[in-house]
């Protein structure tokens, strides 16, 4: 069995899809589980969270068949089965059939997202459940660098900071590859040759908890498209080349002041790090003509501001959850008044411990 946290993006959303680009992100402790036990003739894949009946899938030459079935998070599940079966077959491993249990508490009891990384969470995963299954010990970068294959294939936009906070847990500093020799390697010299090889750019490493600040985390009650966001920006980005090369410079700078605040255990600069990153996400939305912060993001942000705190949304904006850190034993019932009358549900999360040792390249 294996567990995978889901995520939050306290800075760096956007710029981190560009090769280098940083962001520092938080695991939380809501979870992905997997559960994996032998089968026969076939494979199968289970999960009220997917759909009410199991769904099945055969191996012929081309490697894994799974019918046309629509139900999208299922995709991230099945590319990270063929990214395992692909280092199966590098280490000359005997193909096993097996049956993937899938449960999720990265939603409400309704099924709506909150939007912390669900494909990123189910994704890791799978690939950590199939890593024990078969005993491949992959260490814990084999193993995040085998998911963010699985996820470019999906959504070639990903940038793996999600990937890494559900692999590694914890605070975490992320730079991100360069996904295109990433997948490259992979194309020429097999997935085993690809995960074991230094990857160009990639960066992640530990980040020490916020001292005297406290993390509160809003839903809007709204879902968003994480990769639809992603992908309009991309596609707008040349219209406007100037002002995205100053938004990805000043990304990097807010970033790089934020782990700095987190290092040094300065809470001040932490929390203008955190406004400033809101600022910059909200101009970015306004030139490209896209609704990053949303009303009820801007209400987040700006209550939170009013007692003396730092909101902004996480993430790609556009809905979904929204963070605040506020100093430890600050009166948050004003903020959560404004919160109530805008929609706002305050969600009960702490930040997942960290998982593996972190010091990747």
């Amino acid at each position: 069995m294996s567990r995978a946290p889901g995520k939050l993006f306290i800075a760096g959303e956007y710029a981190v899809v560009e090769p280098g680009g940083r962001a520092v992100l938080v695991a939380i402790d809501r979870y992905v589980t997997v559960r994996v036990s032998p089968s026969e003739h076939r494979g199968m894949v289970r999960s009220a969270h997917f759909g009410r009946e199991p769904l099945h899938w055969l191996r012929d030459d081309r490697g894994v068949v799974v019918p046309e079935d629509g139900r999208r998070p299922l995709d991230y599940v099945f590319s990270a089965i063929r990214t395992i079966e692909a280092l199966v077959a590098d280490l000359g491993i005997e193909p096993q059939w097996y049956t993937l249990d899938i449960s999720s508490d990265l939603d409400d009891g309704d099924g709506r997202k909150y939007g912390l990384g669900s494909s990123a969470a189910v994704t890791v995963g799978v690939v950590a459940a199939l890593n024990e299954f078969y005993g491949l010990r992959l260490t814990g970068l084999e193993q995040f660098k085998a998911a963010l294959l699985a996820a470019i294939d999906v959504a070639p936009s990903s940038s793996g900071g999600d990937i890494a906070a559900s692999t590694f847990g914890g605070w975490l500093a992320y730079q991100s590859p360069d996904r295109t020799a990433a997948t490259a390697l992979r194309d020429r010299d097999g997935t085993l040759a690809a995960i074991r090889r230094p990857w160009p750019l990639l960066e992640i490493s530990p980040l020490p908890t916020p001292t005297g600040l406290d993390l509160i985390v809003g839903w809007t009650g709204v879902a968003a498209s994480t990769t639809a966001l992603v992908d309009d920006v991309r596609a707008r980005r040349d219209i406007a080349n100037p002002s995205y090369a100053r938004f990805l410079a000043e990304s990097r700078t807010r970033v790089d002041e934020l782990v700095a605040g987190l290092r040094e255990a300065n809470p001040g600069l932490v929390l203008g790090a955190v406004r400033a990153t809101r600022e910059l996400l909200a101009g970015l939305g306004t030139t490209l003509g896209i609704p990053i912060e949303t009303p009820a993001l801007t209400t987040l942000a700006r209550s939170a501001e009013q007692i003396g705190a730092a909101g902004k949304p996480s993430g790609a904006g556009g809905g979904d959850c929204g963070i605040v850190l506020a100093v430890r034993g600050a009166d948050l019932d004003p903020m959560l008044r404004e919160w109530e009358r805008a929609g706002l549900r305050p969600l009960s999360l702490a930040v997942a411990p960290q998982v593996s040792a972190v010091a990747a390249q």
